[in-house]
């Protein structure tokens, strides 16, 4: 019996005709694509996205060059370089971030004790060739100032569940 079951359903090619049926049910639903660049799907607070440096409100930087998440990335791909200033105080004088390296697992941005280094709701950012994509100091700071607002007010949603 099983044979015969077999056969007519290999000679009816009852598989396609599930697979056409399951194809005929989507073809005429209400369609859900998104039209990118002038649509955007809501993205979460803790979205990890390209990286920024953050500020103090009086415009200081808030990296203190402890370089802890330069020893916690696992892709190595943050190098920093400090020195000490005129009041004591330790600043980086380079910061460096390789994107083509970096994983966006967030351990940098749970590592800093200032919440210096963040990693923003941005994802829309390339690079024509490699050295486009290796963020320095300055490159970083510019994207955490132009986007403070929205950090801060990542960060504060956040808050309540560390």
């Amino acid at each position: 019996m099983n044979k015969i079951k077999s056969f007519f359903s290999t000679f009816l090619l009852i598989e396609l005709l599930k697979g056409l049926a399951l194809t005929g049910r989507y073809l005429f639903a209400r369609k859900i694509t998104v039209q990118f660049p002038d649509e955007r799907t809501p993205l979460s607070p803790r979205f990890r996205g390209l990286h920024a440096l953050r500020r103090y409100p009086g415009g200081e930087e808030r990296c203190i060059a402890c370089k802890l998440c330069e020893a916690v990335c696992p892709a190595l791909a943050i190098t920093i370089e400090s020195a000490q200033r005129d009041d004591g105080t330790r600043r980086t004088t380079r910061y460096d971030i390789d994107l083509t390296k970096c994983i966006f697992c967030g351990m940098c941005e749970e590592a800093c004790p200032v919440d210096a280094i963040v990693e923003t709701r941005i994802f829309d950012y390339h690079g024509e060739k490699r050295g486009d994509l290796v963020y320095t100091k300055e490159m970083l700071l510019a994207v955490g100032d132009k986007n403070e607002a929205q950090i801060a007010k990542d960060k504060a949603a956040d808050a309540k569940y560390r």
